[in-house]
């Protein structure tokens, strides 16, 4: 089964990681020309694991930002949904998205 949006998760899945489609996540990505790169680097997002129903994790953030942690944070881009309000994309070195926050659902 893949998850596309949190509306579809089921609460025993919070905490696994499973196949994800981020194809919503791409199209809205693609409306920001400020970031060209956002929507390839959205489209490599294919597993996930939700940590809670505000956060999907695209990387393991164990041992954040130690020197052997795949998770290196960089910066945060803010994205506007229209349904789902602002989301946070943590944006990892080398231009990989480490998750995203649903601001709307905290």
């Amino acid at each position: 089964m893949k998850i596309r949006h949190p509306d579809s998760l089921e609460p025993a899945r919070i905490g696994e990681w499973v196949a994800y489609d981020p194809a919503w996540l791409v199209d809205l990505a693609r409306e920001r020309k400020d970031h060209p790169w956002l929507a390839e680097a959205l489209a490599k997002c294919r597993t996930a694991r939700w940590e809670s129903r505000a956060y999907v994790a695209f990387i393991d953030s164990s041992n954040a930002n130690a020197s052997d942690s795949p998770w290196q944070f960089q910066e945060n881009i803010v994205l506007e949904h229209s349904t789902e309000g602002d989301l946070v994309l943590d944006i990892l070195v080398g231009g990989r998205v480490g998750g995203v926050e649903f601001l709307s659902r905290l």
